[in-house]
């Protein structure tokens, strides 16, 4: 265990040194990548409006993402008048989706419960 202690610090020393020397190259090559992103003068004001627009530009995507839910469900509703015509695959994408859907749920309630498997702290 000491040993694998050892070598772990030692990724790590080995990490942070390359972070270290990299690092300030990287994140200059981001931010010239992605200039055309920066809002300058950056102030609170500009800020607020940002985060303004961002909200109502997501406000007003809403009957876009109602209309896509119905249009799904309508396909949903559609498939299970036609159940007969069913095919394999679809059966099986279907219910690959739902073990993935349950699998995702099984993997929250476990980081939900602190890692643990036998129940939550009190």
């Amino acid at each position: 265990m000491a040993s694998k202690l050892q070598q772990f610090q030692s990724k790590a020393c080995q990490a942070s040194k390359f972070v270290a020397r990299n690092g300030t190259a990287y994140y200059k090559q981001l931010l010239e990548e992605n200039k055309q992103y920066i809002q300058e003068p950056a102030t609170v004001e500009k800020c607020n409006e940002l985060s303004k627009q961002l909200f109502f530009t997501r406000l007003a995507s809403i009957p876009g993402r109602t209309e896509s839910f119905w249009k799904e469900l309508d396909y949903v509703k559609n498939l299970w008048k036609h159940r007969s015509e069913l095919k394999v695959e679809d059966a099986g994408i279907a219910a690959l989706f739902g073990m993935e859907c349950f699998a995702w749920f099984c993997a929250g309630e476990i980081v939900g419960r602190g890692f643990t498997f036998t129940g939550y702290y009190p």
